[in-house]
């Protein structure tokens, strides 16, 4: 699976690039402009909490989203495979996860039965 992974900043910056939108969790991908939107960066504000994951399947699936979906905030090398899956093609990892570690976990299944937002279509259609 591609994914690119790197730790977050030091410092956040005071202000995002053009062309790159912030959402927190609270607001419903299906409502907003993605006029000249790049990338979206979507918070997972604890580990446990998942609605970036639906954030990021609603973005690809029902918006058509073709941009960056980078995963940021509680973001640990267990939740990889699932945000790959989802539909996310960049990771900000917390800064105690270790990058090459989590490569290895991208790489540990060659496929999967079920479809997900990346390939939909299950293996026995395939």
């Amino acid at each position: 699976m591609k994914l690119n992974l790197f730790h977050a900043p030091q410092e956040k910056p005071i202000t995002l690039p053009s062309g790159v939108l912030e959402l927190s969790n609270d607001v419903d991908p299906l409502e907003i402009s993605l006029e000249g939107v790049k990338s979206i960066r979507l918070h997972f504000p604890k580990f446990t909490d998942g609605r970036a994951f639906s954030q990021a399947v609603m973005l690809r699936n029902r918006r058509s989203f073709e941009g960056d979906l980078c995963a940021t905030g509680d973001v640990l090398i267990d939740q990889l495979i699932q945000i790959a899956r989802t539909g996310f093609t960049s990771a900000e990892l917390r800064a105690d996860q270790d990058i090459e570690h989590g490569i290895r976990l991208l790489n540990h299944f060659k496929g999967f039965y079920q479809g997900d937002a990346i390939n939909p279509t299950p293996a026995f259609a395939r």
